[in-house]
C-alpha cells in the first residue's frame, strides 16, 4: 500500500524546477562544494548527504555567530535552495540562527526521484547531519515546514520528543484534503498531518494566510487546535499562498516566537491565555520587503465545494481506481484516478472538527510532505 500512496504524490505533489535554479561546482584549490549563481560566503557551507534510501540530496548550512539555535528547512513543492538561497541567509541574520535547508530527492542537484518516503528518509539525513556533523542537540532544533514540507517536518517533529520548538508555513491537513473536503481519512491518503500533529510535544507556531487560494486558511486553523502545545498563531489577512514573507509582521512574529521558547512552559502558557490569535490586517507598505523572495509552491487554486455533507460517493469511486496497479512489474505501477474526478470540488476544509485522534483508522507514524496538486492527464 505505501508504494501506491507514494506513487500518487509523486503524480500529484512533487513539481521540482526544471531546469534547477544552481549547479553544484567544485573549487579547485580547497575542495569546497560551491553554488555557482551565488558567492562563495564563509558561513555558507553546501553539502551533499546521503541517505538511508540511498540518495544523496543537497543542503546549505549557514551559519551565525554564536547561535544557539537552529532551523531546519523543508521547502514547498515548487522550489530548490537555489531559489531559496537568499531567504535562508535572509532568516538566518533576523533570527539569529543557524540553518540547514535541503533539497528533496529529485529537486535540484539531488539524487533520485521525488516522493512521499524519499521525502521522510531526506529530512531523517538533514537531521542526522546536523546532530552528526555539527554537533547540534535535538533540544536546539527547530523544525520548519512550508506547505509541502508541514508533511516532512511533522514525520520527523512526532518522533523527537525533545524538539525545542516547530512553525508550520501555509500547512496542509493531508493530500487529499487539499483537493476534497473530507472528514475521516482513508487508507490512499498521503501526508496524513491531521493524524500526526497530535505526537508533537514542543510548542507549535502556526503562519497562514487567510487568503491563501492554494491551500485553505482552515488547514492551518484545524492544525492549531489539534497541536498539544500551541503558541499564539498568525492569520495575515490578506495573505496568499506564496507571499507570507513580504508581510513585515511574518518576521517581526518569528522573531518573537524565536524569543519566547527560551521562557519556562509555565510562562508560555500564560502569555498564550492572556491573548487570542493574532490576525494581521493587510498592510499598504509591505511591499517594501520585497527583499524577501516568494514562495514558489505551485498548487492549483482549490474550488469552493457546493456540498454541505462530505460527498462519500466519490470516494466509493476512488477506491476501486486506487486498487489498479500491477503487482507483477518489479516497480510499483502507477495510481490511475480519472481526470473527471479531479475536476470535482477542490475546496479544501472548510469546517472545523473538534480536536480527536483519528478513530477511523489507527495513526501512523508521520510521513513526509505534500505540496503541490495539480490535474493528472490520461
Amino acid at each position: 500500500m505505501g508504494g501506491v500512496t507514494s506513487s500518487m504524490a509523486a503524480k500529484l505533489a512533487f513539481f521540482p524546477p526544471n531546469p534547477p535554479f544552481y549547479k553544484l561546482i567544485t573549487e579547485k584549490s580547497s575542495g569546497l562544494l560551491l553554488l555557482d549563481r551565488f558567492p562563495h560566503r564563509e558561513n555558507v557551507d553546501v553539502l551533499k548527504i546521503p541517505t538511508r534510501r540511498g540518495n544523496k540530496i543537497v543542503a546549505v548550512y549557514v551559519r551565525y555567530p554564536m547561535a544557539t539555535k537552529t532551523l531546519l528547512y523543508s521547502h514547498g513543492n515548487a522550489a530548490d535552495i537555489g531559489q531559496m538561497y537568499e531567504l535562508f541567509i535572509d532568516l538566518s541574520i533576523h533570527l539569529k540562527v543557524n540553518l540547514l535547508g535541503y533539497d528533496y530527492s529529485g529537486y535540484g542537484r539531488s539524487t533520485g526521484k521525488p516522493s512521499e518516503h524519499n521525502t521522510y528518509a531526506d529530512i531523517e539525513a538533514a537531521y542526522k547531519c546536523l546532530e552528526e556533523t555539527y554537533n547540534t542537540k535535538q533540544e536546539d532544533i527547530i523544525l520548519y515546514g512550508q506547505s509541502v514540507g508541514s508533511g516532512p517536518t511533522l514525520h520527523l517533529a512526532a518522533r523527537l520528543p525533545r524538539l525545542k520548538a516547530v512553525v508550520l508555513h501555509s500547512p496542509i491537513l493531508s493530500g487529499l484534503r487539499v483537493m476534497y473536503p473530507v472528514k475521516h481519512t482513508y487508507w490512499f491518503d498521503i501526508y496524513k498531518n491531521i493524524d500526526k500533529i497530535q505526537f508533537v510535544k514542543c510548542p507549535v507556531l502556526v503562519i497562514h494566510g487567510t487568503s491563501d487560494e492554494v491551500v485553505d486558511c482552515s488547514h492551518g486553523k484545524q492544525l492549531w487546535e489539534l497541536c498539544e502545545e500551541k503558541y499564539e498563531p498568525l492569520w495575515i489577512k490578506g495573505g496568499k499562498h506564496c507571499n507570507l514573507e513580504l508581510f513585515p509582521e511574518y518576521i517581526k512574529h518569528l522573531k518573537k516566537f524565536i524569543s519566547a521558547i527560551d521562557k519556562p512552559l509555565s510562562s508560555r502558557r500564560n502569555n498564550n491565555n492572556s491573548r487570542k490569535s493574532v490576525d494581521q490586517s493587510t498592510s499598504t507598505n509591505h511591499h517594501h520587503n520585497s527583499s524577501r523572495r516568494k514562495s514558489t509552491d505551485c498548487f492549483e487554486a482549490p474550488r469552493k465545494s457546493t456540498c454541505k455533507k462530505e460527498p462519500l460517493d466519490f470516494i466509493n469511486e476512488l477506491e476501486p481506481f486506487a486498487l489498479k496497479f500491477d503487482m507483477h512489474d518489479d516497480k510499483v505501477g502507477k495510481l490511475r484516478i480519472p481526470y473527471e474526478h479531479m475536476e470535482r470540488s477542490r475546496r479544501s476544509v472548510e469546517y472545523f472538527e473538534k480536536p480527536r485522534s483519528s478513530t477511523d483508522i489507527k495513526p501512523e507514524w508521520p510521513r513526509m510532505s505534500v505540496d503541490c496538486i495539480d490535474r493528472i492527464q490520461n
